[in-house]
């Protein structure tokens, strides 16, 4: 499914965003009785009702300014929204803001607040309460920015009838608009979203049992019109891939994302499955500071022991994109395609030569550390890791547990190999920047003096159409230095009960529950 990307900052300038209004007026039970006033249609949505998600890892943060991983993103989209918001075909439309202005000069946002929005807790959202969550993720209250990419906000104010929020930041970023998809949260209410969290999405927050479930419920005082349809929705967790295929086939979960194509053909019985793009990066993360991957060679050899034409056929059915970068092949003009270094098909006898050259005739060894939960990169795994024993490569796996993965390997960086997948925000930026070599997200621990530099020429320009080259020369610099393997662009493969409808495939890693109904 391709999607429209980026149509929105690549006119950013003095840019007015539409509101998402619409839908029917009925705003909750069946459908209308015959001779009612409202005319009956036999293929309208169907209110009432709740559903089951089933996800695969536990959240990180209900606070939608700390929240790191894209799972838990993916949940919290229902709760909370920003000035402007995402939507189905990769467009950016108004959500908080109804509208918004950009200086000419870049430096000056200003957002035009829709007028009714409330929050959760049934308080009309205000000027006020915008300037706080902005000054929040930013780092204006405290000094310390939850959202890095706004730390170039210098200041926020509001007008004086508090229609409007203008925001002034130190360095015009073409791409930044879309950061400001961060959560508005009630002025204060910050510490408190842990325990309470409180937005404006289409579904309230009910209650979160670690490692079991995160419940939520409809919000009636939707600035939306007649969404959503549902009551209610239960997100369950479920880490175990054997688990989760028998609670599919006994009818107990409606949504489930992220099936490997065995798993797809498994469950096709019992549900409908469909397929669609996604923004997901998927890789063997190789740690440049560690050894073997220390050695630019070592890591050159994986690249061509490693063969994406069969890991996309054997674990994703074919649906997937093969690509030896970050950048997705649907950014268009961003996108440099590199296969051709390292080939898309497995060449164990270039990487046994490749290695001999770097001194290591008897192969090497390593440890590939995968998040169990995602049965996506564990049959993964294993195709890579006979790859890798053709080249005389001895890769062992290692199962993880999600949260062991979060903090071992993403923030403290302690693993040789882990496979995983890397998501993007639709700016081309979100998926290069991270590989700086002082970035926090850098958790390859890639140091290039030259990709810094590149970097850094990149960022000196301040319209899209002036970055394209260099983001070019960014995914050249890393497919010559093997930064790390990159594998493809997986599809979103997802499982539906059949009395399911509705639902939406977004080119972000979300599940949108606001459109679904049961019939």
């Amino acid at each position: 499914m391709k999607k429209k990307l980026l149509s929105l900052i690549l006119a950013v300038s003095m840019t007015a965003l539409c509101g998402c209004a619409g839908g029917t007026s009925v705003q909750s039970g069946d459908k209308p009785e015959v001779g009612s006033d409202v005319p009956v249609d036999e293929n309208a949505p169907v209110y009432g009702g709740n559903i089951v998600v089933g996800v695969q890892q536990d959240i990180d943060s209900l606070d939608p300014h700390k929240a790191t991983a894209a799972g838990t993103k993916e949940i919290l989209f229902n709760i909370f929204e920003g000035l402007v918001k995402p939507d189905e075909d990769g467009n950016l439309i108004g959500a908080v803001a109804s509208g918004y202005t950009l200086s000419e000069d870049g430096y000056t946002y200003t957002f035009f607040l829709r007028e009714g929005v409330k929050f959760h807790n049934g308080e009309t959202v205000t000027a006020e309460d915008v300037k706080y969550s902005l000054e929040r993720a930013s780092g204006l209250l405290d000094g310390t920015p939850l959202i890095s990419v706004l730390s170039i906000v210098t200041d926020v104010t509001v007008s004086d009838d508090g229609k409007e929020v203008t925001v002034t930041v130190s360095d015009p970023n073409p791409e930044l608009i879309y950061n400001f998809t961060a959560a508005i949260i009630p002025a204060g209410s910050g510490e408190d979203s842990e325990s309470e969290p409180i937005g404006t999405g289409p579904f309230k927050f009910v209650s979160y049992k670690p490692q079991e479930s995160i419940v939520v419920e409809k919000n009636q005082d939707y600035w939306v019109e007649g969404v959503p349809y549902v009551d209610g929705a239960t997100f369950k967790i479920i880490a175990d891939p054997d688990t989760a295929l028998l609670e599919m086939k006994g009818g107990n979960i409606d949504i489930y994302a992220y099936l490997t194509d065995s798993q797809a053909t498994e469950i096709s019985d019992y549900m409908n499955v469909e397929h669609a793009a996604s923004n997901v990066v998927q890789a063997l993360f190789l740690n440049n500071a560690v050894a073997p991957f220390d050695d630019v060679n070592v890591r050159r050899a994986v690249c061509y022991a490693l063969g994406g034409d069969e890991v996309n056929e054997f674990v994703a059915g074919g649906n997937g994109t093969v690509v030896a970068s970050a950048m997705l092949p649907a950014l268009g003009d961003y996108y440099n395609d590199v296969t051709s270094i390292y080939g898309t098909s497995a060449d164990p006898g270039k990487a046994k030569e490749v290695l001999a050259e770097a001194g290591y005739t008897d192969g090497i060894s390593f440890r590939i550390d995968v998040p169990s939960n995602y049965e996506f990169h564990m049959q993964t795994a294993e195709v890579i890791a006979e790859q890798m024993k053709a080249a005389g490569i001895d890769a062992t796996i290692n199962p993880v547990e999600w949260n062991t993965w979060l903090s071992d390997i993403y923030t403290d960086r302690n693993y040789q190999a882990t496979i995983s997948g890397i998501t993007s925000d639709l700016t081309p930026g979100y998926l290069m920047d991270r590989f700086e070599s002082t970035s926090s997200k850098n958790f390859i621990n890639y140091a290039s003096g030259v990709f810094d530099a590149e970097l850094a020429a990149k960022n000196a320009r301040k319209t899209l159409e002036g970055r394209v080259a260099h983001y070019k020369k960014l995914q050249e610099i890393m497919a010559d230095d093997a930064a790390t393997a990159f594998i493809q662009i997986g599809p979103v493969t997802t499982a539906f009960s059949k009395n399911l409808h509705g639902y939406k495939f977004y080119p972000v890693y979300v599940q949108d529950l606001s459109t679904v109904y049961k019939s």
